[in-house]
């Protein structure tokens, strides 16, 4: 089968570049298929799907957005043109791996494509702004970043040389295939915290013992974005949310907040799933010189010189439990909810540094006062790194499993 690299770029600005890295692909073996995203001067040379093409998709006019006024609407709707074409293409299987090259524009552009396509689509983005924070452009995809160092204009001693490379990236990536297993296991799950791994572990190796492949995501914002993107992407089972602490970043402004919309990607995709208030005990802040004004008079622990951790309050507590009952409520497949009664966290335990039962309270009455009267809510005079409650979670997962098959 023949694999097509698809090159997306603005051809009146960086034609020759595109050029470039088009014909060492080709000299790979592989077809390549060439999109115009340029909107001002004529293309350097003849693209496979013209920029009229891509206008049209983002619903704009070609000729309004060339006058050079309307930047912001030239983004936009060249942006949404190619993010439609681009999955297109894979949907019709002719897109086999994608490479781009530019500006923060043209990455703008590009990567909202690149974001459309499933994990594991080998996509290179060769930017500016590449050896910066591109966690904006990467989304929860698996983009791989090259910095341009010098800028996307001309081909020159130091940019020849980056353009091999990704040219060489693109095509080692697209001509790889990973090793297959007799058998892939169905995909399980679970969110883990460094207070919460003994849990996961525990958990974990008991769904493993299932027949399970339990993929775990560190908690830190990028993490829970990640785990959900993959559920909303069709790929997961089963839910194991044992770690929420994000929603007590998102109610406090913390730095590891995953949005206001974690947890609701489960319940959407309507997969079993089991939540439990793991880790709401602590909202995540940097060094303890920037934790805000106004929480300097918390309980604060220092859980390593770059991480500080603050204990939530009563009131925070109770938002958290509304955020974590919302979520339950709005799952369209098999539920649970499983409550520690002696703490959330490795911190908030019996004589803890953050042990606070009416705070805990606070939350777990709050998600049993607005949870729908069908879902279990489970409380287990433990811990959350007890076996006792590790392994009745993992149990209840594999119950939620099994009803939602003899549902189906």
């Amino acid at each position: 089968m023949t694999r097509i690299v698809v090159l997306a770029g603005a051809l009146d600005t960086k034609g020759r570049e595109f050029a470039f890295v088009r014909d060492l692909i080709a000299q790979r073996g592989l077809q390549t298929l060439v999109i115009d995203f340029g909107v001002m001067g004529e293309p350097a040379f003849s693209p496979d799907i013209s920029r009229a093409e891509v206008a049209a998709a983002g619903n704009g006019d070609l000729a309004t957005l060339a006058d050079g006024n309307h930047k912001d609407e030239a983004m936009r709707v060249m942006a949404e043109g190619l993010a439609k074409i681009v999955r297109r293409l894979y949907d019709e299987g002719r897109l086999h791996g994608m490479l781009s090259m530019g500006g923060s524009g043209g990455t703008s552009i590009a990567t909202a494509a690149m974001r459309t396509l499933p994990v594991g689509v080998p996509k290179v983005m060769v930017s500016t702004v590449g050896g910066g924070d591109v966690s904006a452009y990467a989304g929860t995809k698996d983009i791989t970043f090259m910095p341009s160092v010098v800028d996307v204009a001309g081909i020159n001693r130091i940019s020849r040389t980056i353009y091999t490379n990704a040219a060489g990236a693109i095509s080692g990536m697209v001509s790889m295939e990973a090793p297959q297993t007799q058998r892939d296991a169905p995909l399980i799950v679970a969110s883990m915290f460094g207070n919460t791994t003994a849990a996961v572990d525990h958990a974990r190796s008991l769904l493993e013992e299932a027949g399970y492949e339990v993929l775990v995501f560190h908690a830190t914002g990028t993490g829970g974005r990640a785990m959900e993107g993959l559920i909303a992407d069709g790929y997961i089972t089963a839910s194991l949310d044992i770690t929420t602490t994000e929603l007590a970043d998102e109610v406090c402004g913390g730095v590891l907040s995953a949005g206001p919309q974690r947890c609701l990607a489960a319940a959407r995709a309507g997969i079993p799933t089991v939540l439990v208030p793991g880790c709401v005990d602590m909202a995540n802040f940097w060094g303890i010189d920037t934790v805000p004004e106004k929480y300097r008079g918390r309980k604060l622990y220092r859980w390593n010189p770059n991480v500080t951790l603050m204990r939530t309050s009563v009131e925070e507590n109770v938002a958290i439990g509304a955020m974590i009952a919302r979520a339950a409520n709005e799952s369209r497949g098999p539920v649970a909810v499983l409550i520690p009664l002696k703490g959330v966290s490795m911190l908030d335990s019996p004589g803890g540094e953050f042990w606070d039962p009416d705070a805990d309270q606070a939350c777990f009455a709050t998600i049993r006062k607005n949870l729908r009267p069908d879902i279990p809510y489970i409380e287990i005079d433990a811990n959350i790194n007890d076996p006792a409650f590790s392994g009745q979670v993992a149990r209840t997962l594999l119950d939620l499993i099994a009803q939602s098959r003899q549902e189906a």
